[in-house]
């Protein structure tokens, strides 16, 4: 077997705790530092979670050679900052989603990967999951037809809306448009296979970020796609791809249960439904996603999705920002 490829964490942000057990059951990662800005904080957090070292700067990991790749934890706005100075160390780097704050980040971050030679994925997890392929697969066989139009939903209460929260700081490029509108518009891109060509959104705000945004995009052939994303509704999770002579609906799109179900649902007369549920168990998607990342690094290619779709979808997601700023439809 290969040899496992040794990772650093950097930062003791909280979503670590989702992603450190998919660490600890992969067979292709190994996790052997964290670095946080003050070393007393990182031993404790390594201590606590079995991490062999700490350091007590995030230059001083990246300076490490015993270290392959990192995961890049920090607040949104600092993405660009440490993927480039990982990448300037050799280090190949998974970085939290969104990739950047805007598309023209996006882009020269890519390039600047590919230049330094290393790989870089964003840390979206549903593409690694089997059942994607499978709902790719059906579609791609026909069984509902052509797409004509996707409806993507992901809310989630965060209650009060409290200023201290990363999401609601400005500054740290917060806001439910980068949070959790980065799923939403992606899996639009993905499931349409296409770009939009324009974009009208409505969104409200509070501590200068956005909250709640709802939206519509326009393809190509007149075909669209809605979403709504945020923190002032409650969970929300669901994709609904809608065919010309069928429907999937995908209520949990983002964070599978663990049969990691689908429906696809056809009309039987004038107002009734057949339905047929397809299940794809016994799979953790951060440890496919984890150990996709190990193979595009083994096998010395871009991962798969290539890191280009962050791009593409930041560029959507400036598109919308831009159209919920002004009150106007927006050319992608």
């Amino acid at each position: 077997m290969a040899e496992k490829l040794r990772w650093g964490v950097l930062s003791t942000a909280k979503i670590n705790d989702r992603l450190l057990p998919a660490f600890a059951k992969s067979s292709t990662a190994e996790v052997v530092a964290v670095a946080s800005r003050d070393l007393a904080k990182a031993t404790e957090y390594a201590a606590k979670r079995g991490i062999p070292h700490a350091f007590g700067s995030y230059e001083a990991m990246l300076a490490d050679p015993k270290i392959d790749a990192v995961y890049i934890s920090l607040p949104n706005a600092l993405h660009d900052e440490w993927t480039r100075k990982a990448a300037d160390a050799g280090k190949h780097v998974l970085c939290e989603k969104p990739l950047t704050v805007n598309a023209a980040e996006s882009e020269a971050l890519v390039a600047h990967c590919r230049r330094r030679g290393v790989r870089l994925m964003d840390g979206h997890m549903w593409p690694h999951h089997p059942r994607t392929a499978k709902i790719r697969a059906t579609i791609d066989a026909g069984a509902i037809g052509p797409v004509e139009k996707v409806v993507a939903a992901f809310t989630f209460n965060l209650d009060g809306l409290p200023a201290g929260n990363i999401r609601m700081q400005p500054q740290a490029g917060g806001g439910g448009l980068l949070d959790v509108g980065c799923y939403t518009t992606y899996a639009i891109r993905w499931w349409m296979g296409a770009e939009p060509l324009r974009v009208y959104a409505s969104a409200h705000y509070a501590n200068g970020v956005d909250v709640g945004m709802s939206g519509v995009m326009v393809f190509p052939y007149g075909r669209t796609a809605t979403f709504d994303c945020g923190f002032t509704h409650p969970l929300r999770t669901h994709v609904e791809i809608v065919g010309t002579t069928g429907t999937i609906r995908i209520p949990n799109m983002w964070i599978p249960d663990a049969h990691a179900g689908f429906e696809i649902l056809r009309q039987d007369g004038d107002f009734g439904l057949k339905t047929e549920v397809v299940e794809t168990p016994g799979h953790d998607q951060i440890v496919c996603m984890i150990d996709d990342f190990a193979a595009a690094v083994r096998e010395k290619r871009e991962c798969y999705p290539n890191p280009d779709e962050a791009v593409k979808t930041a560029r959507v997601l400036d598109a919308l920002a831009k159209s919920a700023c002004d009150g106007v439809e927006v050319t992608v």
